[in-house]
């Protein structure tokens, strides 16, 4: 199975957090978004300060390869106003992807009518501009009773707003990556967290992210039904190699 466009390449770390330079992480940055052009994987994914410099070296290769960024990254705990902010200049910057992360939070503290300002508004703002969105729900952070409703609020938010052509553009996400989970539990995408999104998030697409770390690891979630799968180490993967990393 060619595996390379399911495959979102992503590196998201800040200088601080891979414990280098600024501009040291400018290269890592530059030698990732050059390295998804040349394996022609579907996106790559970065932060929103470097998709501008991603859709230039892009136009300059003539290639097809997507551009994704995060926002409210990695809490989701920001104000509405601030996610629409950032959403809106990801746009303007040519991102083709807004990968919003979830006030996931405030949906445990049962604050249910944000969640639903923030998954329509912000589904709306992407939607408009030709964009796909994807709500990350940090698994990790929530109970499995949590995940299933969580994702069904997801769904039932953009069905009953939006047109059915519309849903292949919305999906939900499983993870950041960035969340820290005690006793070395898995803190992304799970064969059995992925069950429960799929069968909850349908009919919305489901990306899978953190822990897909094998080829076989993405043979098998494509199997369930996953569309689009998240993975710093992209080319490893591709290439048959395990990741060493844990996103």
């Amino acid at each position: 199975m060619n595996v390379k466009q399911y495959l979102d390449s992503t590196y998201l770390k800040t200088a601080a957090q891979a414990g280098i330079s600024e501009e040291e992480n400018s290269i890592v940055v530059k030698n990732a978004i050059a390295e998804a052009i040349q394996e022609k994987f579907k996106l790559i994914m970065i932060r929103p300060e470097c998709v501008s410099l991603a859709k230039e070296m892009i136009l300059k290769e003539n290639s097809n390869l997507l551009v994704g960024t995060v926002i409210d990254f990695p809490q989701g705990n920001s104000s509405l106003e601030s996610k629409i902010k950032e959403a809106n200049e990801a746009i303007e910057n040519g991102a083709d992807d807004l990968d919003f992360v979830c006030n996931y939070e405030a949906f445990k503290n049962g604050e249910i009518s944000l969640i639903k300002e923030e998954i329509l508004i912000g589904s709306q703002i992407g939607l408009a501009s030709n964009k796909t969105v994807k709500w990350i729900i940090e698994v990790a952070a929530l109970t499995d009773k949590e995940i299933i409703q969580l994702s069904a609020l997801i769904k039932n938010v953009v069905i009953s707003n939006f047109k059915e052509e519309d849903y292949a553009s919305v999906f939900v996400k499983s993870s950041t990556g960035f969340y820290k989970t005690e006793n070395n539990l898995p803190n992304g995408a799970t064969i059995q967290t992925i069950i429960m999104m799929l069968e909850n998030a349908s009919p919305l697409p489901v990306k899978a992210a953190g822990g897909v770390r094998s080829y076989e690891d993405v043979v098998e979630m494509i199997r369930l039904g996953v569309k689009r799968i998240g993975t710093s180490a992209a080319k490893a993967i591709a290439d048959g190699k395990n990741a060493t990393n844990q996103y």
